[in-house]
């Protein structure tokens, strides 16, 4: 059988062995035991790795707040060494009028402001931080600026030797010189500063007696508001004078101030101004377009020419002012207008012109009229050039005369216009701000030469009753039902999401 079953030739697959069962067993469970000897080095790595995923946001934090903490650092020393501030506000209120500005830079030494107020005020309050936070407006551009608070019912006596009378009353010295403020506002105390500011008393007189223009009028014609009030406010002394009564002008006259008389000046007032000219007096003449009644001797002394005739500007009916008006625009270069760049308007003004004289310096200060002309005739609603009669322009409305005489500048200032500082037009454009110049130019203190402080822009928002009403219905129906309408949106999408 064994023989027959090896004869057979049949191949047949061999029988399992044990033995080789027992061996690929064996070889399994040492790779196993291998790997499972290599996962302990696999979870020391992992181990460091996670350490060092730990340690390094950590680092990297520290050094963050290092380098926060040294640009917070050197940001805080900057700001100690330098300010930088910026008003964004709409009326910038938390910022002086250039015109402030440029008077503190002409203040060479301290000022010292002392108020007299308790520490609380009936009506007021805190009257003392009320003052405090406004003072610190004009700290920052002058940091000389001391600020002193005396109580009045702790000190009596102080305040009964300053001549207090009221609780809030601020005195303020410059110069040694000294002045009461009983308001606190930038245009008063920016004057209170300018009237100290002045090198010296000056005196500003304006001829009467004559129907001329008065210096503190009230009329329309007159020029007491806001020309005149605006020169008490800058520290000038206002008055009269009539030649009639006084012997002479007096010496003690920083500027005499002339504008058109009605009737005519007797020889002998007109010999006493002329011998006003001649000591090297300054002089204001403010010209009209009408007779001069007697001063056509000052015109020869001056060597003036007066043509006569009216200006005519059609710059002024662009701007839906009278043709009859002249808008001054841009300025020649002189002190009275440095920096001057204000539009003003002069109602009905005359041309000026003179005889070269090698004695007097000329300056030209307004010329109008470029593309307009002077009328010989009476112009009329729609004035037209005549080319037989009218003078094509240019034309010079105002001019500064100068000159050395008795061992001083004599200054001179001639205007064809008289109305542009009336109580009528003086609030047109820059017409206070270039008379105040001139006076200040007149007196020597051109230092003080500057814009005057401007009128706060209105930041009131008046709505009529459709807005009112459109506003309240806005709020009370459509921003509920808008914010409803959004949540229900929201909920319709995460519900069908």
């Amino acid at each position: 059988m064994l023989r027959k079953f090896l004869t057979n030739g049949q191949a047949r697959s061999p029988l399992p062995n044990p033995l080789d069962e027992t061996t690929s067993h064996s070889t399994r469970l040492q790779t196993a035991a291998a790997k499972s000897l290599v996962i302990p080095q696999a979870g020391e790595g992992a181990n460091e790795s996670l350490r060092e995923f730990h340690i390094k946001p950590l680092l990297r934090n520290l050094l963050f707040v290092l380098l926060l903490l040294g640009i917070a650092s050197g940001l805080g020393y900057l700001a100690t060494r330098y300010s930088v501030q910026r008003d964004i506000t709409h009326n910038a209120s938390n910022s002086l009028e250039p015109a402030s500005v440029e008077v503190l830079r002409q203040l060479g030494g301290p000022v010292n402001i002392t108020v007299y107020a308790t520490e609380q005020d009936a009506r007021l309050g805190d009257i003392r931080k009320i003052i405090r936070n406004f003072m610190s407006l004009y700290q920052r551009y002058k940091p000389d600026i001391k600020l002193i608070f005396i109580d009045p019912e702790q000190e009596p006596e102080k305040t009964r030797a300053a001549r207090v009378q009221l609780n809030g009353e601020m005195v303020v010295e410059y110069a040694g010189r000294s002045e009461h403020l009983t308001q606190l506002n930038e245009p008063i105390l920016t004057g209170a500063l300018l009237r100290l500011a002045h090198s010296r008393d000056q005196t500003v007189m304006y001829l009467d007696g004559h129907g001329e223009r008065k210096l503190d009028g009230i009329a329309n014609h007159d020029l007491g508001e806001p020309f005149g009030a605006k020169l008490k406010q800058n520290g000038f002394r206002i008055g009269s004078l009539n030649l009639a009564l006084a012997q002479e002008v007096p010496s003690n006259v920083g500027v005499l101030v002339i504008t058109q008389p009605q009737v005519d000046l007797m020889p002998g007032e007109m010999d006493k101004l002329l011998r006003y000219v001649e000591r090297g007096g300054n002089l204001l003449w403010l010209v009209d377009a009408e007779p001069l009644h007697g001063l056509e001797r000052l015109a020869e002394k001056l060597d003036l020419l007066l043509p006569p005739g009216t200006v005519i500007d059609p710059a002024a009916s662009g701007m839906n002012a009278p043709a009859t008006w002249s808008l001054g625009a841009v300025y020649p270069p002189h002190a009275i207008t440095r920096n001057f760049n204000l539009i003003t308007a002069f109602p009905s003004a005359r041309p000026l012109s003179w005889n070269e004289n090698p004695d007097w310096q000329h300056s030209v200060l307004v010329e109008v009229a470029a593309r307009g002309w002077v009328s010989r005739n009476a112009p009329g609603a729609m004035p037209r050039f005549d080319k037989q009669h009218d003078t094509p322009g240019p034309a010079i409305i105002a001019v500064a005369l100068q000159r050395n005489i008795n061992d001083r500048e004599q200054r001179i200032v001639v205007v064809g216009n008289g109305a542009f500082l009336a109580n009528s037009f003086a609030g047109n454009g820059g017409n206070v701000d270039l008379g105040v110049n001139m006076v200040n130019w007149l007196a020597g203190e051109e230092h003080l030469i500057t814009l005057q402080p401007r009128a706060a822009k209105d930041s009131n928002l008046t709505l009529g009753k459709t807005q009112l009403t459109a506003i309240g219905i806005g709020f009370l129906f459509g921003l509920p039902l808008l914010l409803a309408g959004g949540g229900i949106y929201i909920w319709w999408k995460r519900r069908r999401a």
